[in-house]
């Protein structure tokens, strides 16, 4: 599929904002209920429509009115305005234009030219005229559309394909890239520093030393590798600067652009929340992760400390189960041909194939061992599955309904996916497509 670039579900709170991110990702998730349990303001995930893929942001409701955490929600929304090529300004039709619609659209006056208004909840005919009093809000002809039924949403989508850059090839396309994730003064440029054996980053132990992100290209035993060496990411809370805003939007974005993300933890000060934080922008993409102990050097060297570390670690990243885990310290240089080795790995496990018959006898096997539950009014029948080309793994089941797919039975599937075929350093993901969408690629055979 062609790969598109960003857009920004922005809007008053209860427009419907998330059930048009689950339409338009295919999702049946609450949006409210963060996968993998990553509290986050922001919610990512792939939009598509046709042949055509993009990166979608939902984000929280915001409004002039003081309500508690307006000011964070905010914050999160301006990260989002400034990731978008495209915004849909989403408004309620059933509701009316309203104080809020009012603010968003003071706020969004400045990036006037890639807003899109959507007057949602139009979920007849009778309900078009509502759309009109939404002109006054100066951002050209509405857009009516029911995000619960899908109306109006292939004329929309269309002319936001039209706004959107479509992706470049990967200009490093014969190398291994890895974006340094962590909070401030995780000892991230020390490692870049470290890995490359010169200073090509200033190192400093005031926090926020960093506020761009550094690509950097380099060899090491014949195989090429990128660096993406990122600021620190804060709690969002503390971002309030410009700068810290960028600097965010640019870890976001290298997370984006990464193979694979090194989730830098500092030994010496401990495991905090702020990690699991950090750890979202990897899961919002959907990124395999590496996890790197720093400062080991720092910490007591009793025995069996590292498997007391490592056994909190995985309670704490209890979402991403599959991360291996490296102990080393960039002051000292132990332990870094380990983190290599782990790259390597996770990188020939997220490019590794399986052929369909092998995954549809699995997927056979599986169902007769355990039949799905009844759910949403019915059972699950898998007909078919197939591996797609993306990365990380994503396998596509042709089912019946697929309204029919509990969550447990997904985690049972994936679960035998990964000891079946050797899945245990990375994230896989499971697609879900109606039957009939199987019989429409058969016929064009």
């Amino acid at each position: 599929m062609e790969r598109y670039g960003t857009v920004a579900l922005i809007g008053a709170p209860s427009t419907g904002k998330s059930t048009l991110f689950n339409r338009l990702t295919d999702s049946r998730k609450e949006i409210t209920g963060r996968q993998y349990g990553i509290t986050r303001d922001r919610n990512y995930g792939t939009g598509h429509w046709l042949d055509k893929n993009f990166t979608i942001i939902d984000t929280g409701g915001i409004t002039g009115e003081n309500i508690p955490f307006q000011r964070e929600v905010q914050n999160q929304v301006d990260l989002g305005i400034q990731e978008a090529d495209a915004i849909l300004f989403v408004v309620d039709g059933r509701a009316g234009l309203t104080n809020s619609d009012l603010f968003v659209a003071k706020k969004l006056r400045p990036y006037k030219d890639k807003v899109f208004l959507v007057v949602n909840k139009i979920d007849d005919k009778t309900l078009v005229g509502d759309t009109y009093e939404f002109f006054r809000l100066g951002f050209g002809e509405p857009f009516a559309i029911s995000s619960e039924h899908g109306l109006g949403l292939g004329d929309l989508l269309d002319e936001v394909i039209k706004k959107l850059p479509k992706e470049e090839e990967d200009p490093y396309k014969d190398a291994l890239t890895f974006a340094l994730l962590g909070r401030p003064n995780v000892g991230k440029s020390s490692l870049a520093n470290r890995i490359l054996g010169y200073d090509r980053v200033i190192v400093s132990p005031v926090s926020g030393t960093t506020r761009d992100s550094v690509d950097i290209q380099f060899e090491r035993d014949g195989r090429k590798y990128v660096m993406v060496d990122t600021a620190g990411i804060k709690r969002p809370g503390k971002v309030e600067e410009d700068l810290d805003k960028f600097a965010v939007v640019r870890s976001a974005d290298a997370a984006r652009r990464a193979d694979i993300c090194l989730l830098l933890i500092d030994a010496q000060e401990g495991l905090v929340s702020q990690d699991i934080h950090v750890s979202g922008y990897a899961m919002d993409y959907n990124k395999p992760i590496v996890i790197v102990v720093n400062k080991w050097d720092l910490h007591s060297h009793d025995m069996d400390d590292q498997q007391k570390f490592a056994a909190e670690v995985r309670a704490y990243f209890k979402f991403a189960a599959y991360a291996p885990i490296v102990f080393c310290s960039a002051k000292t240089g132990s332990n870094i041909k380990n983190i290599f080795r782990e790259l390597d790995r996770v990188y020939e496990t997220i490019h590794k194939k399986v052929p369909s018959s092998l995954l549809n006898s699995l997927i056979m096997k599986a169902q007769l061992d355990n039949e799905a539950p009844d759910f949403n009014g019915g059972r699950l029948r898998i007909s078919y599955c197939t591996q797609s080309d993306d990365v990380p793994p994503t396998f596509v089941l042709f089912v019946n309904n697929p309204n029919y797919f509990h969550f447990s039975y997904r985690r049972y599937l994936e679960n035998a996916i990964r000891k079946e075929f050797g899945f245990d350093c990375c994230p896989i993901n499971l697609l879900v497509r109606s039957k009939r969408a199987y019989d429409l690629m058969e016929k064009k055979k």
